[in-house]
């Protein structure tokens, strides 16, 4: 198997080529600007670039997206640009996604909810998801879509549990948050979205469907900062940005403007249920939070020093 990873260079593509490279499988990283270890620069707006990029892929995985700020602007035709040319080449399209387009759940999310987002993140979202599965019914692309929640992990440095986090761990200063503090989240482990994204994609049966990736028992923010803290050595600091002090800075500060859209998935319950994967796809153990708090610490303080 030939595999692309296409946004080789972000939290989950850097993971992804990670994992595939262990197993060793002929993996092509591609990304925006040239990488540390190697691998292929396009830019993947331009239909040509990506073709050559994923030319003689089994599979390519789409864990590329643009700046934040410009989902809706641009996530759309850059998705459908890799899925055109990874038709063209006669490859499964593993789409990286995430949760954004169910909107509000008081239960844990299952793959059967129907895309009720109303913000421009979870619509879009619905949107790529929604495209993406109408060319797989009409036998145009292999397609499957895997998704995960707020992910946390080595080099997951742009997630709201990535630096803003297990960064003020090391030094003991309070962390930064949105919403509630003692709402249920479920929290991804990057390692381990990478190895069940794969699993997906050597699946035949996983074709024409979206997935929910396994991932440890849900931890409320409180419960996350203080596993983190007392790990790093100190004790857990947290403050929380009021509602509309949020949306009053969101005016003159574009990041904290588009972050207030999604604020709803830690005002309320945002866990996930992934019991079709491991039924249908196999028995998978995620990293216990304790392990993978441990390793991602590790990994910023490496950085740091």
């Amino acid at each position: 198997m030939t595999a692309v990873v296409l946004g080789a260079a972000g939290g989950i593509g850097s993971h992804l080529v990670e994992a595939l490279t262990a197993a060793g499988r002929d993996v092509r990283a591609v990304s925006r600007a040239p990488l540390p270890g190697g691998g292929a620069v396009a830019d993947l707006r331009d239909p040509a670039q990506v073709r050559a990029a994923v030319a003689g892929a089994t599979v390519v995985f789409h864990a590329a997206q643009p700046a934040y700020t410009r989902w809706p602007q641009e996530f759309p035709a850059l998705t459908e640009t890799i899925a055109d040319a990874t038709a063209a080449a006669g490859a499964r399209l593993v789409l990286v996604d995430n949760l954004y387009m169910y909107g509000p759940a008081t239960a844990p999310m299952t793959e059967s909810l129907p895309y009720a987002a109303t913000d421009p993140k979870g619509r879009t979202r619905a949107v790529m998801a929604t495209a993406l599965l109408d060319r797989h019914r009409a036998g145009t692309l292999d397609v499957v879509i895997g998704r995960a929640c707020d992910y946390y992990g080595p080099r997951g440095v742009g997630s709201v549990a990535g630096e803003t986090l297990f960064g003020p761990a090391l030094t003991g200063a309070p962390a930064r948050l949105l919403g509630a503090l003692d709402q249920p989240h479920t929290w991804s482990y990057l390692p381990d979205v990478a190895a069940a994204l794969i699993r997906l994609a050597d699946a035949p049966q996983a074709g024409g469907r979206a997935w929910h990736l396994p991932a440890a028992e849900p931890l409320t923010q409180r419960e996350l900062v203080t596993l983190v803290y007392r790990a790093a050595g100190h004790q857990p600091r947290m403050s929380v940005l009021p509602g509309p002090l949020h949306r009053l800075t969101g005016a003159f500060h574009p990041m904290l403007r588009e972050l207030y859209s999604t604020r709803w998935q830690f005002t309320g319950p945002f866990t996930v249920d992934w019991g079709a994967y491991a039924r249908e796809i196999g028995p998978f153990t995620p990293t216990p939070h304790s392990s993978a708090i441990r390793a991602t610490l590790r990994w910023y303080a490496n950085r740091a020093g």
